[in-house]
């Protein structure tokens, strides 16, 4: 019950963010052009029972960075829904067809995209399965056995009891936080954090007003980078916003066309529409493909995983402590009125507190959709890790990993290793990811060991 009901209130709020209702105020809200369907699009967050133990206890007598005052970045205390709003700015800088990115062998800047163009599917919404592209790529999924899970309800625990009792023989990584060697859920190093940014292109991801610094500006001024999972249809909304992130040496990653349900709830052919598109469209504006993907609220199981793979993508989520809380900084709730500045600045403090005793590194779900979510990032959140005791190594999830930038796009991936090898050794002859080859009919175990041989591949991939 209480995953339905916090499932619920992600809805709520997703639609509250659509219908511009009166429990949200239009400053922290991407502008969007069309409509968006159940459930909420608007955050990462898992949509499970163990979801809740993301809400971590805050800690105490926390006071906000020095940093933080003088920047132009409201009081945490006034950092709110409710606040009043100011008109967001398009990208700094305009880069011409042509220009050369950042990434060593990758091909030039193609011609722009435009903006809400007809050709790419409606925003927000799942793709149509029965597009060229979506059977074209349906072919990468040849040759490789998908494991015959059953979709979800709606990816919560509560939604689904048998399922959930069997989270662990699934995979179901937000039904009880079950991962497979193949996901990345960590820096190896430890006190060093996986920087990363969900649900962009977002109106409000770099705008400068007197003393206000946003993402792109803060990462450039304290020499950062940052990996941030962007949502295909809302490049179609803001692509120069995508360029300027990619030329600014940031990574991209894919999170969905239409963030608007849990991927484990989706049939393959829609998995595959919204894994597809979004990479087609990250091609169509910097002329490359990622190879790595994050499940919107870190709904993954191994039928979801055995597909992103077979597409070339290897998932990423985010970290729990020893003590099973996940690393979710409920920033997203802050602009739902569901909690206050203040607490998930608290929750962000507690998060350090676990971090600097675990003996690896770590991955914080957060997001550049709001504007509350990035006045919580620039002013407090990315201050406090750099100014922490001990001190904390803020970088890209890639750079975290030492996955070299060019093994983070199938055009630039000079690693013999990817296509990764399936369980028994062979290779696929398409330009996708991990072959899961198994007899049809393949038990759990044998699929735990395809996804376990794929894994060798992904350890390759990250030298």
């Amino acid at each position: 019950m209480k995953a339905q009901a916090l499932f619920a209130v992600v809805s709520a709020l997703q639609l509250a963010v659509v219908a511009n209702a009166e429990g949200l105020n239009p400053r922290h809200v991407a502008k969007r052009q069309n409509a968006v369907s159940t459930p909420a699009a608007s955050s990462s967050a898992s949509v499970s029972a163990s979801a809740t133990a993301s809400v971590v206890a805050p800690a105490t007598g926390t006071a906000p960075p020095p940093l933080a005052s003088g920047t132009g970045v409201p009081p945490l205390s006034s950092i709110s829904s409710g606040m009043p709003t100011r008109t967001a700015k398009a990208a700094a800088t305009t880069y011409t067809p042509g220009s050369k990115p950042p990434i060593a062998g990758a091909p030039p800047l193609p011609n722009p995209i435009v903006p809400g163009s007809a050709v790419y599917p409606p925003v927000d919404k799942i793709p149509p399965t029965d597009s060229p592209e979506v059977k074209e790529w349906l072919k990468e999924l040849e040759g490789h056995n998908i494991p015959d899970l059953a979709p979800t309800t709606d990816g919560s625990c509560g939604a689904d009891p048998d399922k959930a009792a069997d989270a662990a023989n699934r995979g179901w990584w937000s039904c009880g936080g079950h991962t497979r060697d193949t996901d990345i859920v960590a820096c190896p190093d430890k006190l060093t954090w996986g920087v990363s940014f969900d649900d962009g292109p977002s109106d409000y991801i770099r705008f400068k007003h007197v003393h206000m610094l946003y993402v792109l500006d803060y990462l450039k001024e304290k020499d950062l980078s940052a990996t941030f999972f962007v949502v295909g249809s809302r490049i179609t909304q803001r692509p120069a916003l995508l360029i300027e992130e990619y030329m600014a040496g940031h990574e991209i990653s894919v999170h969905t066309w239409s963030h608007s349900k849990a991927l484990t709830s989706l049939t393959n052919a829609e998995l595959v529409a919204e894994l597809g598109w979004t990479r087609k469209i990250i091609k169509d504006v910097l002329g490359v493909s990622p190879t790595t993907m994050r499940p919107p609220w870190g709904d993954i199981d191994d039928r979801v995983r055995a597909v992103s793979l077979a597409m070339g993508m290897v998932p990423i989520i985010w970290s729990r402590s020893p003590s099973g809380n996940t690393f979710d900084t409920n920033d997203w709730q802050v602009a739902g009125g569901k909690v206050s500045g203040a607490d998930s600045f608290n929750t962000f403090s507690t998060i350090l507190q676990q971090a600097s005793q675990m003996e690896t590194g770590f991955i914080v779900l957060q997001h550049d959709l709001f504007e509350t979510t990035v006045d919580l990032a620039v002013g407090y959140t990315l201050d406090a890790a750099l100014n922490h005791n001990p001190k904390f190594n803020l970088k890209a999830i890639g750079q975290c990993q030492r996955i070299p930038a060019t093994n983070l796009y199938v055009e630039t991936n000079t690693n013999k290793t990817f296509p990764y090898p399936s369980a028994n050794g062979s290779k696929a002859n398409n330009r996708s990811g991990a072959v899961i080859a198994l007899a049809p009919g393949s038990g759990k175990m044998a699929v735990l060991s395809a996804l376990a041989g794929a894994a060798l591949g992904v350890m390759g991939f990250l030298l």
